[in-house]
């Protein structure tokens, strides 16, 4: 009896330990590299916040911003192995993956301000290459904003020739790259947790950057001078590891991809709004000098640069290009 006894009070206990373990949270772990009070970080956390919420405290988001986990290129193999569940990473990052079409978005002027972006990324384009995804073991679940680019250096930056020579730091995308190169400048790779640094000890001359970026990274304390080019679009595609996201229960997943639906809804509200704080901030600041290009300073930037386009076909898609064309009305195929 003794023994029946020894064994029920066993398993007894193994029960309860088992519904405490039940009763945890999921933790996801949320890593990215940019300031928690940049538009992507602020969107992370509101969805911690809604997931939190919408599961009824059964998970558990945990943000982890600026670099303090991963660093650019080691976060997206980081999520494939599990060591993370959700990123945010840039467009630009998805070509190490083997799907170079995400480089699209680095193409210069393809977007003429939101509304253009906002018919592919919402439309039936931005669905087909979040799909892409799917067999590299990461599933896509949203497109977030951060902004459309400004240029800085430490001289002015008006015409295409005032870049000749100058190294600017770009981040891993062949279509930056090539970018760069068709402006004279030499193009220097480099983690985004390492540029300011490198602005301020000369190692590179300039950079490109969203305001948000730029203001909250403190690289305007270090560049005399910003271009407002507006030349290029920075966003990013929110990412699980599939084999997490199809191993939560279903009710869950769907809690999920409700909060994700509305943090994207946040996230790109604030974004345009942060980004022209932001100018307006580095402008106040008197540490470098806003430029705002002539219209006939802007053509001549789209002239030049019309041309990456038409060198990127064969990386990116010539079809997927002009799918955007056409989706948009964008006229740089003409230029």
């Amino acid at each position: 009896m003794m023994r029946s006894g020894s064994l029920l009070i066993g398993l007894l206990c193994v029960l309860s330990v088992a519904v405490v373990q039940a009763d945890e949270p999921i933790v996801i772990k949320f890593s990215h590299v940019v300031a928690a009070d940049t538009p992507k970080g602020k969107a992370a956390e509101r969805f911690a916040e809604l997931a939190k919420e919408k599961t009824d405290g059964r998970v558990e988001v945990t943000v982890y911003p600026n670099s303090t986990l991963y660093k650019d290129k080691e976060e997206v193999e980081a999520l494939q192995l599990g060591a993370v569940q959700m990123l945010a990473p840039s467009l630009a990052k998805f070509g190490p993956l083997g799907v170079k079409e995400f480089e699209v978005f680095d193409l210069p002027f393809i977007f003429d301000g939101y509304d253009q972006l906002h018919t592919v990324t919402e439309g039936p384009i931005g669905d087909e290459l979040l799909g892409k995804l799917s067999d590299k073991g990461v599933l896509g679940l949203a497109f977030w904003d951060n902004g459309f680019k400004v240029m800085s250096a430490n001289k002015p930056l008006q015409e295409p020739k005032d870049f000749r020579g100058m190294k600017m730091r770009i981040q891993s995308s062949k279509v930056l790259d090539e970018q760069m190169r068709a402006l004279g400048a030499s193009p220097q790779v480099m983690a985004f947790s390492e540029v300011y640094q490198a602005l301020q000890t000369g190692v590179v001359d300039g950079t490109e950057n969203p305001p948000s970026n730029l203001y909250t990274q403190k690289m305007h304390e270090v560049q005399k001078y910003v271009t407002k080019s507006d030349h290029g679009y920075l966003g990013y595609a929110v990412i699980v590891n599939k084999a997490f996201w199809d191993g939560l229960p279903p009710d869950i997943r769907t809690a999920l991809e409700e909060a994700m639906a509305e943090a994207t809804v946040y996230a790109n509200e604030i974004a345009k709004q942060d980004n022209e704080d932001a100018l307006a901030a580095v402008k106040e600041s008197g540490k470098s000098e806003i430029i705002e290009l002539t219209p006939e300073q802007k053509a001549e930037w789209m002239k030049r640069l019309a041309k990456v386009h038409r060198e990127m076909e064969d990386r990116v898609g010539k079809e997927l290009i002009q799918s955007i064309y056409q989706a948009t009305g964008n006229d740089m195929g003409k230029l």
